[in-house]
């Protein structure tokens, strides 16, 4: 398990949180919504207490408290978690998210992994019908978006060390 001081060291030293929009990023998410079929896509970053979404199609909220975060939970393991049904789910069924807008039922998230093995959120489709089973070229594709995160983040990240 790692260090939850690292991981936020590594999250808020990655110069992503609270960024404009960015096209490679948004146009990430839009493949996402698309690949699936649902009307939610998001690039969530877990922050210490809020998850904050650098890219987002399908959701009006920017960001939302940790503790209603379905993507905080997604970042302890290194698979792809999925809920079919998120009012079947104890963690998640009188979450606000699910028993109000944007109604969440069907949730997959792949981990976003920087250089240094934190887990720095993840990238995420999110549906408002319940959706049965989520099988393996699915999950291998949502961890190729998150790779793909994971890639321009980090070569994001060494421009920034260029520069200074």
């Amino acid at each position: 398990m790692m260090d939850e001081e690292q991981r936020l060291a590594t999250l808020h030293g990655n110069g992503l949180l609270d960024t404009q929009p960015e096209e490679k990023f948004d146009d990430v998410v839009r493949r996402a919504a698309k690949r699936f079929g649902v009307p939610v896509a998001l690039i969530s970053l877990v922050d210490a207490d809020r998850q904050w979404f650098k890219a987002k199609i399908g959701l009006d909220q920017s960001e939302t408290p940790r503790s209603m975060a379905f993507c905080a939970y997604a970042i302890e393991g290194d698979d792809v978690m999925v809920v079919s049904d998120a009012t079947a789910d104890d963690r998640f069924a009188d979450n606000p998210m699910v028993t109000g807008d944007p109604s969440i039922r069907f949730y997959a998230g792949a981990p976003i992994v920087a250089h240094d093995g934190s887990k720095l959120g993840t990238v995420c489709v999110i549906d408002r019908r319940t959706r049965a089973g989520f099988d393996e070229e699915e999950r291998a594709d949502l961890i190729a978006f998150s790779r793909e995160v994971s890639q321009i983040a980090a070569s994001r990240r060494i421009e920034a060390d260029e520069r200074t």
